[in-house]
């Protein structure tokens, strides 16, 4: 039974994003250009070779076969660097012999090997920080942002993203969220001791103090103005068989004195009225933090309200508005968020290049962490290389690489077939001079 194949699929060398463009075709006349060259070199030496081995033989002087040695070793220099050039990309003349077409048959041990020096010479920890810190990110990245037009684009590009992620997100799922994550957990809390220190911290501050003087102010006002209405509640409480000139004067006397009342109050800060406030708001505060039956209606009073209506609709409508805020914010170039945005990240640049403390710690944290990522993911950054390698086709990927240095490995084959030559003249001269 044939066993199922657990071989990687081959994926094809990505193709130029752009077809076969000119700058590839240009490429490829220069290559083909390049071993007609070299070609030409070799077939130089062999007519010249052929040449003087028919003059030699014909009697003609010593110095042909001084041309003649020099021409037969340009020939097999040419040859054997011919060799070499074609055995990178595939089997010479078709021939598999041993070694030949190295890129094909290599190309995965290529790509491994690749990767570990990409990781050893560049994915290093020490390599990464030197090289931040020759760099000086935050100082360059400091004057980027201190120009206008650029803190006016990171700003722009910063909207975008934040258009983007809005859109994206679906309001029920981020209103379900809000409910769960923020609600929820706000009202499960005890809202009385967290009510109670901050009242107690008010208290102690003397905060409510203003407070206070607003309510006896008000409260001064609204007697002061509302004369008729105090007498009205006073004769209608007073008995039915009581003159009504009587209850008249009995009503200006109540006015006068609670008038007066409201005035010691509003004027004296030290009024047993404002001192009685303070006492019992000093206890409530305790009460809301320690006596049970405060406690206990405090969580009532916060049931009551959450369960309201208005407050639940208000819950339930809070990511809408929150986010047709910030769509519209982000939207608008003048709006005060973008302002805000776009001149906090001015600052930010001009704070990089003038406060050497905050550069140094902001190079300091950007070193951190790409050492981290170095040192601990180094490996799979590596390995992008060499999986992309394996999933190459072979003979896609010779002829790619053919195409990129195959031009200049032409001048292989014609420094071969020069230095041949001139190598077989020298041996040629040397045998002659000694023998």
């Amino acid at each position: 039974m044939e066993q199922p194949s657990t071989a990687r699929p081959v994926t094809p060398v990505p193709a130029d994003p752009v077809g076969s463009t000119e700058r590839e075709e240009s490429k490829r006349r220069g290559l083909r250009r390049m071993k007609l060259v070299a070609l030409s070199f070799l077939l130089g030496a062999t007519v010249v070779f052929l040449l003087m081995s028919w003059a030699e033989s014909a009697g003609w002087p010593a110095w042909v076969g001084y041309v003649r040695a020099a021409a037969e070793a340009g020939m097999v220099g040419a040859l054997a660097d011919w060799f070499a050039v074609t055995a990178l990309f595939r089997h010479p003349l078709g021939i598999k012999i041993p070694h030949t077409a190295i890129i094909p048959s290599k190309k995965n041990v290529l790509g491994s090997s690749l990767g570990d020096f990409v990781g050893s010479n560049f994915l290093s920890e020490q390599v990464v920080r030197d090289k931040l810190r020759r760099v000086q990110v935050s100082r360059r990245v400091g004057e980027w942002l201190a120009q206008p037009d650029n803190a006016e684009r990171v700003t722009a590009e910063l909207s975008t993203v934040v258009r983007g992620a809005v859109t994206v997100l679906r309001d029920e799922d981020v209103q379900a969220v809000l409910e769960q994550a923020v609600v929820r957990r706000v009202i499960e809390r005890q809202w009385g001791p967290p009510l109670g220190k901050l009242l107690e911290q008010v208290l102690n501050d003397g905060a409510h103090y203003k407070l206070v003087d607003l309510m006896c102010d008000r409260a001064y006002e609204w007697v002061r103005d509302n004369h008729a209405t105090v007498l009205r509640v006073v004769s209608d409480r007073a008995p039915s068989w009581s003159p009504r000139f009587v209850d008249e004067m009995l009503a200006d006397k109540v006015y006068g004195e609670v008038l007066a009342f409201a005035w010691a109050v509003k004027t004296d800060v030290n009024h047993p009225m404002r001192l009685a406030l303070d006492r019992f708001l000093g206890e409530f505060a305790q009460d809301l933090q320690k006596d049970a039956d405060t406690m206990a209606r405090a969580e009532q009073v916060k049931q009551q309200l959450v369960n309201h209506p208005e407050v639940q609709k208000l819950i339930g409508s809070a990511w809408s508005t929150a986010k047709d805020m910030l769509l519209t914010a982000a939207e608008d170039p003048s709006s005060e968020l973008r302002k805000r945005v776009r001149d906090g990240l001015r600052t930010l640049g001009d704070r990089l290049v003038t406060d050497p403390s905050l550069a140094e710690k902001t190079d300091g944290w950007i070193e951190g962490a790409a050492g981290y990522v170095v040192t601990h993911y180094s490996r799979e950054i590596t390995t992008i290389i060499t999986d992309t390698v394996e999933r190459w086709d072979a003979e896609e990927t010779s002829r790619k690489v053919e195409l990129q240095v195959g031009r200049d490995l032409q001048f292989i084959r014609i420094n071969g077939t020069v230095v041949g030559a001139l190598a077989g003249l020298v041996i040629y001269t040397v045998a002659q001079v000694v023998f």
